[in-house]
């Protein structure tokens, strides 16, 4: 049970480091145009720093759970890898739009009427 554990730990927190690195590298691509750069930049740091630190522990918590599926160690493995990855590209998706919600340009209002 152990070997499984320390191949889901393997497994899952490379899964979270690659798309932290995607995150990062599509907060460079959109960095390359002049008008956000530094705001691409910071956003993207911001984003993926989140994602890496609430799906760190995502996985931790749900290998917390496989001791408690040691009659089926292999089910349990597979399992959790599978609620991980799920729950990975969840957080994933949700990670790019509050990227494309923070770079979208901002909305002017004239002081007087608050019309756009």
């Amino acid at each position: 049970m152990l070997t499984l554990g320390l191949f889901y730990i393997l497994f899952a927190l490379t899964a979270v480091g690659a798309l932290t690195l995607m995150i990062l590298r599509i907060g460079a691509m959109i960095g390359d145009c002049p008008v956000s750069a530094a705001r691409a930049r910071a956003v993207s740091i911001t984003v993926a720093t989140g994602f890496a630190a609430i799906g760190t522990g995502g996985v931790v918590m749900i290998g917390a759970v496989l001791p408690f599926m040691a009659k089926a160690p292999f089910a349990a493995l597979m399992l959790a890898l599978g609620f991980a990855a799920l729950c990975l590209g969840l957080g994933f998706t949700h990670a790019m739009g509050t990227l494309r919600a923070a770079l979208l340009p901002p909305v002017r209002t004239t002081a007087a009427s608050g019309q756009r």
